[in-house]
């Protein structure tokens, strides 16, 4: 088992993946935007009693960390480590661009995938996949023309919010499925940590022209 952890976005969302029968036994989401840090623990306790297990039940932590909300991805990251070390178990991090990629890859389709989040300031957060689902770029931040050449160079199947940025459609956010977060989790490496992909800084950022010299 599996215990299955969103809060890169607006949404908070945990649940249970059972990686043996690959789907999810409990599962709890809201849409919050913000309050992760207080609603995460409780609703872990709620998919844990609607699935009758206890965390000493899982066998890792899947997380999702980022691109996307700087606190909330810092929140889901802190949460999987602390249960990772308590319990002694393997906390994976899922990029959000690998499970957008996964709507395809889960299809077996017959070219690279790139996997394309709007990241507003007309910028996409993007990665390309092989058909596999092995990485062929790291995340990273493009403008439209340049993920344009990134999907042709590959000559990709495009997915997600950033495809409808670039062509000018309206869109809402990226779905992150838990299901589609387990599945990946379940297949990941050990050494894929637990390390948030931030790509952009936060948001607030000091003053630095009014800031004290230190001597």
């Amino acid at each position: 088992m599996i215990l299955v952890i969103d809060t890169s976005g607006p949404v908070c969302a945990a649940g249970i993946y059972d990686s043996g029968k690959g789907e999810i036994v409990a599962s709890k989401s809201e849409m919050l935007g913000k309050g992760h840090a207080e609603r995460l623990m409780p609703m872990i306790d709620e998919v844990l009693k609607d699935a009758g297990l206890a965390l000493q039940d899982m066998s890792r932590i899947g997380v999702t960390i980022g691109p996307g909300s700087f606190t909330g991805i810092r929140v889901g990251v802190a949460a999987a480590r602390g249960f990772a070390l308590s319990l002694s178990i393997p906390a994976v991090g899922v990029t959000t661009l690998q499970v957008v990629a996964e709507q395809v890859l889960e299809i077996d389709p017959p070219a690279p995938v790139v996997a394309m989040i709007d990241a507003g300031r007309a910028e996409i957060f993007a990665q390309a996949f092989l058909p596999e689902g092995v990485m062929l770029t790291e995340p990273a931040t493009y403008d439209h023309d340049a993920v344009r050449r990134m999907i042709d160079r590959f000559g990709a199947i495009p997915v997600g919010s950033g495809l409808d940025a670039i062509e000018g459609r309206e869109h809402g956010p990226d779905p992150y499925p838990l299901d589609r977060i387990g599945r990946i989790a379940a297949r990941l490496s050990e050494d894929a940590k637990a390390s948030p992909v931030y790509i952009r800084g936060a948001g607030a950022k000091p003053q630095s022209g009014f800031a004290i010299k230190h001597v």
